[in-house]
C-alpha cells in the first residue's frame, strides 16, 4: 500500500470542537488549502450551517456538501468539504463559549468513534475543546484522550511531535512540586513500552530508539543533586532493555534537543510536562501534533487549545490541524500494512 494514497485506507473523521473557537477556522483553512497541500480525504462532524456561515465571514471559498455516510467523502472531498450534520442547539458566535450547544461537542466525538470503531472511517482528528464548559454539561473525563481511552479499553500515552523530534511525558498535568513523587520505574516502563510498541507499529520503525531524559539537573550529578536518576530512572531504562527495547539514559536534559542530539534518538521520554514541550514548541511551535498513543484507534489533534480570542478573525493558523491530519493518515496506513 501506499502512503500517499490515503484514499486506500477510507476518510479521517473530524469532530466539532467547541464552536466558539478555532476549531471551525482551522478546518475550512485546511480544506481551502487541500489542493495546493495534498491532504487526505476527512469529513467534519459539525452543524453545515455553521460552517457555511463562518466560511463567509472568513472569506474563504469552501462548498459545503452534507453526507449522509462516510463512505461518500472520497468522491466529494475535491470539490466541496464533506459534512456529516451534527445541529446545534443554538447559532453558535466565535469567541463566546455557550453551555447549550456542550451536548453537541460531546455527540460530535461520540459519533467520530463510533465510525472509527466499525470501519467506516480510518481514525479521528480531534479539534480542540473547552473542557469546563463541557464540565458544565456532564462530561466526566478530564479531556478527549480519557474519554476514548475509557471507550475503548485502551492506555493511553500522550506523544507530541514535529517534524524532528517525538516527545512523551511520563508524568503531564500535575504540579511541578508533585513529579518527583509521582514518578516511579514502573510507570517510566510503561510509558516506554508503549511508545517503542507504536514507534514500530504507527511510525514504522524496525528497531526504535528512545533516548530516556533525567529528572535533576546534569544528571544529579551522582547523587549530589538528586536521587532519582539513580533509584528510579536508570533502573527503569535497565528494564526496558531487558525486554529488548533500545532506550538509553537517562540524560541531562539541558543537552538532549540540539540538532545534533536528536539525531541520536527516534523518541524521547522525557519526565514531565515542561521537560517535553517547551523543546518541541521552540524547535516548531506551528507544527505540533498530538498523537494519543496505546488505543486501539487512531487519534490525532492540534497541540493548541480553542483560542477563542482570535476565533473568527482569519488569524488562526492550521498548519498544527493539517500536521494532525497528514499523521492520522500516515499512522492509519501503517496500521494496515502491519494487520
Amino acid at each position: 500500500m501506499s502512503f500517499d494514497d490515503a484514499t486506500s485506507i477510507g476518510p479521517l473523521a473530524v469532530t466539532m470542537g467547541d464552536p466558539a473557537g478555532i476549531g471551525g477556522d482551522i478546518l475550512l483553512a485546511a480544506w481551502a488549502q487541500a489542493h495546493e497541500t495534498a491532504l487526505p480525504p476527512f469529513f467534519v462532524i459539525d452543524d453545515p450551517d455553521r460552517l457555511g456561515d463562518l466560511a463567509n465571514r472568513l472569506g474563504l471559498d469552501v462548498p459545503i456538501q452534507i453526507i449522509s455516510s462516510p463512505g461518500e467523502t472520497i468522491s466529494i472531498f475535491s470539490s466541496a468539504l464533506p459534512v456529516l450534520p451534527q445541529p446545534l442547539a443554538v447559532s453558535a458566535e466565535s469567541g463566546k463559549l455557550n453551555g447549550r450547544n456542550a451536548p453537541s461537542v460531546i455527540a460530535s466525538l461520540k459519533r467520530a468513534l463510533e465510525l472509527t470503531l466499525n470501519g467506516e472511517a480510518a481514525g479521528i482528528v480531534t479539534n480542540p475543546i473547552h473542557k469546563q464548559t463541557l464540565y458544565a454539561e456532564g462530561f466526566e473525563h478530564p479531556g478527549h484522550t480519557e474519554f476514548l481511552a475509557e471507550a475503548t479499553g485502551g492506555t493511553p500515552v500522550m506523544m507530541l511531535s514535529c517534524p524532528g523530534l517525538r516527545v512523551v511525558p511520563v508524568t503531564i498535568h500535575i504540579p511541578l512540586a508533585d513529579v518527583a513523587d509521582q514518578l516511579t520505574s514502573d510507570l517510566i516502563v510503561s510509558r516506554g513500552r508503549t511508545l517503542a510498541a507504536a514507534l514500530e507499529r504507527d511510525f514504522g520503525l524496525a528497531h526504535p530508539r528512545i533516548a530516556v531524559a533525567a529528572l535533576n539537573p546534569h544528571a544529579g550529578e551522582n547523587g549530589a543533586i538528586g536521587s532519582e536518576e539513580a533509584q528510579l530512572i536508570a533502573p527503569a531504562v535497565q528494564m526496558l532493555c531487558d525486554t529488548g527495547i533500545n532506550a538509553t539514559g537517562p540524560f541531562p536534559a539541558d543537552t538532549m534537543f540540539h540538532a545534533e542530539a536528536r539525531r541520536g534518538y527516534d523518541a524521547v521520554l522525557a519526565m514531565y510536562h515542561d521537560q517535553a514541550l517547551i523543546p518541541l514548541k521552540t524547535i516548531d511551535f506551528d507544527n505540533g501534533v498530538n498523537t494519543t498513543l496505546g488505543l486501539p484507534i487512531v487519534r490525532t489533534s492540534p497541540d493548541h487549545g480553542t483560542a477563542c480570542d482570535i476565533a473568527g478573525t482569519g488569524k488562526a493558523n492550521p498548519s498544527s490541524f493539517i500536521a494532525a491530519l497528514r499523521q492520522a493518515s500516515a499512522i492509519a496506513a501503517h496500521r494496515a500494512i502491519a494487520a
